[in-house]
């Protein structure tokens, strides 16, 4: 029963990973007269102001979990950053720091070659997405139940940063429809929109353009806090599979 409950708590705190650590950040937002009111673009190489680069982003590797490979590369018309998994997690993450009021829209753009033949972001085991957009928002941690907290504290142990207090992602699913909202099956502060499903779209561009807020409080039945993170991530570690994604320029307006 020891080594059950281990490995539980194990999985549980790699999910928490998965949703973004964002601990400085945390930190730093306890009133919003701390916040910039607005941030009008999230860097990449081709919607950036000129002060912001590609460097921007930073690789976030999981706790034994081989990395996946992310590079800049021209792409089908587009600057974008091509993800490529091999039996692999990780993400690439840029910190915000933006007021609850107003969030804005969130315009981004992804392509996918090909699905996970196993891939299903509502079970424990099979939980892979060809491409994920993550946002991670600040809140009040000490309202969440003593065993998410406890949980919380225990990521923070492992990997040294705090997790957000809530985690919002887009998803491309294998079969969940679109407009799903999926909780995670190991710790419900990590909620999944589903955007794209199944192969319709596979090779070419996909557009979407999402009202932050409202999709907040359609995922979490609540307001959001400020902005703390933004994250793309390609996994394919829990189905032991390869697949691949580029990632065209993202926006906050």
């Amino acid at each position: 029963m020891k080594t059950l409950t281990l490995r539980h708590v194990a999985q549980t705190v790699r999910a928490l990973f998965v949703g973004l650590s964002a601990a400085a950040l945390l930190g730093a937002c306890s009133t919003t007269e701390q916040l910039s009111p607005s941030v009008t673009s999230i860097p990449s190489a081709a919607s950036a102001p000129p002060n912001i680069s590609e460097a921007d982003w930073q690789e976030v590797r999981l706790p034994g979990k081989r990395a996946t490979s992310y590079t800049w590369e021209q792409f089908d018309g587009r600057r974008a950053l091509a993800a490529r998994a091999e039996s692999s997690a990780s993400m690439m993450r840029r910190k915000l720091l933006v007021s609850p009021s107003p969030l804005g829209t969130l315009n981004f753009s992804w392509q996918v070659p090909e699905l996970m033949n196993r891939a299903d972001v509502s079970g424990t085991d099979t939980e892979d997405a060809s491409a994920r957009v993550l946002l991670a928002f600040g809140g009040d941690v000490s309202k969440l139940p003593m065993r998410t907290r406890m949980l919380f504290e225990l990521a923070h142990a492992v990997g040294g940063e705090e997790p957000p207090y809530a985690t919002l992602m887009y998803v491309w699913d294998r079969v969940a429809p679109v407009g799903s909202v999926i909780v995670n099956p190991r710790t419900d502060r990590i909620r999944k929109i589903v955007v794209d499903s199944g192969p319709e779209g596979l090779k070419r561009w996909r557009d979407h353009q999402r009202d932050v807020a409202a999709d907040f409080r359609l995922a979490f039945g609540e307001e959001p806090g400020p902005l703390l993170a933004i994250a793309v991530m390609t996994d394919s570690d829990n189905t032991k599979s390869k697949t691949r994604a580029w990632y065209g320029p993202l926006s906050l307006d």
